[in-house]
């Protein structure tokens, strides 16, 4: 499992309630990037309608304010009702989210997750990295779409199970891929098509946002994916290889090219020093091709670390983006 090193620190506000070097295909992606797009919907799905929010509702804390828009990332705990695990959520939604012209519009979700055992906390909710201030910002200059964005933990615990559900241990494939998303549409107005979803993670929240969208792509339709590894290495799969393969990154993308199931996209993202640099490019050139699409982004100079992958962060969502669908305005 690779750790992922967080070297800012990460301050909890006081509470108070909810409110490179680029690879594809020849293309080369840079900071000007232009206005994203929100793409129809795809042919698997149609037309995507939007869900309002359903419950049950979560008590909220305000966890920080995220800038002068008037943002805030909130916290809750959850109890997934299909995998039995309770663990703490982080959400925050989008300055346009509350604009009078998209009230009555679903908007994407994406679901962000820690590297390292990403439990008691997601990094991704706090102040070091102030990812909800950069997607504000990236959202307001049009270069992507205005996401919801649903933090996780990764993990029930100290102990490290691959985004999986490993035989005998608790669930956290399914809360990963049902009960975080059914806390999403609990509280905010999303789309029932896969549209209107995706994952993005770091290290091993990279590997689960791999996996995830992968093993789930019905449900998902493209993930950013941080210095992952690229295949399960949980220590807790002995004694169960069947299991082990199901959840194996290679052997989901073979089965997805063989079905000609539904188009995925992967937007890598890797510090050129990295030691994952070569198998993450093998990953590509073997498993990208047929429905299973993707892109890489190596900075110069960069390491395993949140602080190299926020650099380019603008641009995979960018490229995402462009693949989904966003919120439409009514007036």
């Amino acid at each position: 499992m690779k750790r992922l090193r967080v070297r800012a620190a990460v301050s909890v506000v006081a509470l108070a309630l909810l409110a490179g070097c680029a690879e594809d295909g020849g293309r080369v992606h840079s900071s000007g990037v232009p206005r994203s797009q929100a793409r129809a919907a795809d042919a698997l799905n149609g037309q995507p309608r939007v869900v309002p929010p359903r419950g049950p509702r979560a008590s909220f804390t305000v966890f920080r304010t995220t800038g002068r828009d008037g943002t805030r990332v909130v916290r809750a705990t959850w109890h997934g009702r299909k995998s039995g695990v309770t663990g703490a959520i982080w959400a925050w939604v989008p300055p346009e989210y509350h604009q009078a012209r998209y009230a009555h519009s679903g908007f994407p979700v994406l679901i962000a997750l820690p590297g390292a055992y990403g439990y008691p906390f997601n990094y991704w909710a706090g102040p070091g990295f102030a990812l909800e201030e950069r997607m504000a910002r990236w959202s307001r200059q049009g270069r992507t779409l205005p996401f919801v964005v649903v933090m996780p933990v990764l993990n029930p615990g100290r102990r490290y199970y691959d985004g999986s559900d490993i035989p005998g241990q608790p669930r956290m494939g399914t809360w990963l891929t049902e009960d975080v998303p059914d806390f999403a549409r609990a509280h905010f107005r999303t789309y029932d098509s896969r549209d209107g979803w995706a994952f993005m993670g770091s290290s091993s929240g990279g590997f689960a946002a791999l996996k995830a969208v992968l093993k789930e792509p019905r449900k998902f339709k493209a993930a950013i994916v941080n210095g992952p590894d690229t295949a399960p290495d949980s220590p807790m799969w002995q004694g169960h290889p069947a299991e082990m393969r199901a959840n194996d990154p290679r052997h989901l993308a073979r089965q997805l090219a063989a079905g000609r199931g539904a188009p995925v996209y992967l937007a890598f993202e890797l510090g050129g020093r990295e030691a994952a640099v070569p198998d993450v490019k093998r990953f590509i050139k073997d498993y990208t091709g047929g429905p299973v699409h993707s892109t890489l982004y190596v900075i110069p100079g960069g390491g395993h670390s949140g602080h190299t992958y926020i650099r380019r962060m603008g641009d995979s969502l960018h490229w995402i983006s462009e693949r989904m669908q966003g919120p439409v305005p009514s007036v």
